[in-house]
């Protein structure tokens, strides 16, 4: 089986709302969820849950709980949009399938 490969959401002001929420992690949460894209990339989806509309919620257990939401554009494409602790989780999903819903419309246009 070959990697999955993970690409980042971009908004149309061209920013990551995953990169900005990774970006505020600390060292330790950072490298526990770079691992576990890691395992991602390899096929592992046992940590995955999905949440609705085509969006799905990768659990890092660690510190409060990290989250990290993504869609599968295929089977061989995952799509970040967003990250949050377990506390922030609601409006986190909502945020993703917001992103999900545009990332699948500037596709279409593409075509």
């Amino acid at each position: 089986m070959s990697e999955i490969e993970i690409q980042e959401f971009l908004d149309i002001s061209g920013q990551s709302s995953f990169a900005r929420w990774f970006d505020g992690l600390n060292a330790a949460a950072a490298a526990r969820v770079t691992v576990a894209l890691t395992r991602l990339s390899l096929g592992n989806f046992s940590n995955v849950e999905g949440v609705g509309s085509g969006v799905f919620e990768l659990k890092v257990d660690f510190g409060p709980g990290y989250r990290v939401y993504f869609g599968k554009d295929g089977t061989q494409i995952v799509i970040l949009l967003g990250g949050s602790s377990k506390k922030r989780q609601a409006a986190a999903i909502v945020a993703a399938k917001v992103a999900w819903v545009a990332y699948k419309r500037r596709k279409m246009a593409r075509s």
